[in-house]
Order: structure tokens, then sequence, then C-alpha cells
């Protein structure tokens, strides 16, 4: 049975719009899903960005911790820093190689680029044993000039080859036998760990690296994120075909859906979340709260989940639960993992919200009343009309605030259902070309949106400070 390694990349696509506690939380549970590798970014701001490395190297200890080199011997040098201390540092050398990719991302021409690849790969090895050498856009590259970069990366060092098919054009068998031609032309690939990266365009990526791993590879990237090859589809493929192709990993399965569904939650990509299956993510799917639990009984239901909080979060899913079951009889273990999703693993608030009066009809224009808590300054409110409910309540906060943001995506959704079901708001606003996501629950509609709006306006604010 051949085992296959899965590296996760989702910090990779996502890492913009998350906050400090999201990432720390999505790679406790990917550490819990028994990954890999966990993939993260080029170090861009050398203050938050090392301290996030350094303080994740802190708690996983099985795991690898995979740090992009960024194009630079700059950024190569951050990345050399930001793992020092960690028990198992890789670093990801990830260059284009097609000949415009080459043009005009490194403005370099092909001889040139084998020695840039030589030069990054040596300087990496002297700190990392553990180096990767990433073929961004392989399937676009020259065949021969292919086969050459990676043999002289070998040589330099590298001891993974990810060849990767950004364009994601390729069909499954035809991007396993380009798999297959590779190893066939560079015997030094016998040597070192080979491994795929597969963009979704065309909903085939989940297929192409099922057949690659079967035939060649033993390293596959997936994310919990849509254009990739996804993490809960690819781990279940395994599990369920993996006696037939002669597969195994591991992903920890009974853990699967329950972490999928959690990240799922934190980074936003939670079109069709309800879909998931819940079942079995508690011992007792049946379990509800009611206004007469504690904090400890509320506490004991989201370590059920698989929540790992602060003291001071777990604070504020407590408040946040005592509201929702002043409204409600019962509050079931469901909509208490969609408190915790909005109101924990947050940057603190700048702004929070006090109170609302909305005042809308088929015959009126819509206005809004908000009334925020300002942190430093204390009250503050804002009045404004606008096209339907929420268009006002957003432009209220805008005046209050004082700037405004693109609003990049805005989704409502009920989490329960029933009367008194409680829902959810996902909100994406775009600041300085970065995407930051807020979400917000409640029985009321508008509140969950206001909360999901002042959620993304805190995360900015944070930033840039």
């Amino acid at each position: 049975m051949k085992s296959i390694n899965v590296a996760d990349m989702t910090l990779c696509r996502k890492a913009s719009a998350l906050s400090f506690k999201e990432k720390i939380e999505i790679v406790r549970q990917l550490e819990k899903l028994n990954v890999n590798a966990i993939e993260l970014p080029a170090i861009e701001n050398k203050k938050s960005d090392i301290l996030l490395v350094r303080t994740i190297s802190s708690f996983v200890q099985r795991s690898i911790i995979s740090v992009a080199a960024g194009m630079t011997e700059e950024s190569l040098d951050d990345a050399i820093e930001a793992l020092s201390g960690t028990k198992n540092p890789r670093i990801r050398i990830e260059l284009p190689i097609s000949p415009v990719g080459m043009e005009y991302t490194c403005h370099k021409k092909a001889p040139k680029m084998l020695e840039f690849v030589e030069k990054l790969i040596e300087k990496a090895k002297k700190s990392v044993s553990d180096v990767e050498f990433c073929a961004v856009d392989a399937t676009r590259a020259e065949d021969a000039f292919l086969v050459d970069v990676i043999k002289t990366a070998i040589k330099a060092g590298a001891t993974l080859i990810t060849v990767c098919d950004s364009a994601g054009e390729m069909l499954p068998d035809e991007f396993a036998g380009f798999i297959d031609d590779l190893k066939m032309n560079v015997s030094e690939l016998e040597n070192v760990s080979l491994g795929v990266s597969c963009e979704d365009k065309n909903g085939m990526a989940n297929a192409a690296a099922i057949m690659t791993a079967r035939d060649s590879v033993n390293t596959v990237k997936t994310a919990v994120s849509a254009g990739a090859v996804s993490l809960d589809v690819f781990a279940s493929t395994i599990k369920n075909c993996g006696n037939s192709c002669g597969l195994s990993s591991d992903i920890k399965n009974t853990e699967l859906k329950r972490i999928v569904h959690q990240i799922s939650r934190i980074i936003g990509a939670n079109e069709g979340a309800n879909d998931i299956d819940l079942s079995g993510r508690i011992d007792n799917s049946a379990i509800y709260l009611d206004k007469s639990d504690d904090s400890a009984a509320v506490s004991a239901i989201v370590q059920n989940l698989g929540y790992d909080l602060s003291e001071e979060d777990g604070e504020k899913v407590y408040k946040e639960f005592k509201k929702l079951a002043e409204k409600k009889e019962k509050v079931s273990a469901k909509e208490l993992d969609a408190i915790v999703a909005a109101v924990a693993l947050q940057v603190p608030a700048t702004y929070e919200l006090l109170s609302y009066v909305i005042n809308t009809g088929n015959i009126i224009t819509a206005s809004a009343q908000i009334k925020l808590f300002k942190a430093g300054t204390g009250e503050v409110e804002g009045v404004s009309m606008g096209d339907g409910p929420i268009d006002a309540a957003f432009r209220a906060i805008e005046q209050i605030t004082g700037n405004h943001y693109e609003l990049d995506d805005f989704q409502i959704q009920s989490v329960t259902e029933g009367r008194e079901a409680m829902g959810s708001a996902l909100v994406r606003l775009r600041n300085g070309g970065r995407l930051y996501s807020g979400s917000g629950i409640s029985t009321d509609i508008v509140g969950a949106s206001l909360r999901a709006y002042l959620g993304a306006v805190n995360k900015i604010v944070y930033e840039e400070a």
C-alpha cells in the first residue's frame, strides 16, 4: 500500500482575508487532521508574518511547516528567519518556468533562470534540510527546459519536486501521462519525492491528482477552498478507493468532515456549508442547550465540536450564547458552532454594535440609525438612507467610520430551520486590493448582517493600526 502525503495550502490561497487568530485555529485543525505539511505564503510583513510562523511552530509537532521563499534572495532570507526553531521546517522555491512566465514574472531568460534556481536552492539548503522546488507552470513549459530545471533543482539539493498544472487545462489521463514522461526523462527523480498541484478550473483536479498518485507521485497539494484539489474530496477518495488502487494516507477520516466544515466557516468559503453532513460531529447529535446552562456546559460542547478556544474567546461565545438562549427555548450544537465561527478567533473589536433602528417599507425610502461603541472613544452614532434596509445600515456604518470599503460579497443563509431559525451572514470587504471577511449570526438577519460587516471592518482597522 502506497502512502500519499497531503500538503495543505489553504492558508496560501485564503490568508489575506484572515485574522491572526483565525490562521492559528486553521493550523490547529490541520494538525489534528494529520496533514503531512501545512503550507504558508511568502513573508510579506516581517513583523506579523514571522510572528505567525513562530507561533505556529510552538505547537505544531508532527506536520511539516512549509514557507514559500518568494522570488528574491531577500524574501528567502525572511523565510529562513521565520522557520528558525521550527521542529519540521521546509522552504518552498516556487518559480515559473514557461517562457512567458519567466520573462514577465522574473524578467529572466532560460539560462539565467537555471542559475537563479540553483542559487536559491543552495542557499536554502544551508539552513533547512527539506527544500521543495515547485515548477509553477510546468505544463506550459518547454519540455527540454522542464527537464533541465528539475535536474538543476535536484543537483542543488531539492528534496521534493512539485509539478504544477496551474493552467488546469489537461485532462486527468493527459496529466498522468505528462508526469510519467517526465519521470522517464529525469532519472534523478528516483532519488527525491515527487508531488503535484492541480488547479480545478474544469472540476477535474481531484481525478488528476488520484491518477498521478496511483502511478507516479507521493505528495499531493490540497486546500479547503475552491480552485484546487479539495482536501475533503481527495482524502475521502483515498479512503473509499484506496484498496482498489493501492493508496492510503495519514488523514484522520473520522475527523475529516467536522474539521473541513470548521475551516470552511472560518475562511468564509461556506457556500453550501449547510449541505455538509453534520452527523458524527458530537456524540449525541440531538444535544441542546438552554438559558439555564452555565459556561462550563457551553465550553464542554464547544470542545466536543473540536474547537480549542482561549479563555477570552470562550467568554465571548458564552455571552453570545446567552443572548440567543433568551430568544429561543433551545440552542442546538449546530447553532453553537455558528456562534464560535462568528464571535471567536477574531481581532480585538474597534467597533461593537450597541443598537440599531431600521425603517423600511414599499412606499418609503429605507433608513437606518446605528449606534456603535468605538474603543477609546465611546458611543458613536450614524444615520443614513439607502436602497433597502441592509444598504442603509451599511451606509450608516460608513458614516461612523468615515471610510467607504468596496463590498465584494454579501451572503445570507439560515443556520437552522423553523420560525425561530438563526441566520448567518457573510460579508467580504475589499481594501487596498485585499479581501477581509466577517461573519455574524442572529435570529434577526439585519443584526447578523451588521455584525458581519463590523467583523470585516474591525480586521481592516486592526491591520492598518
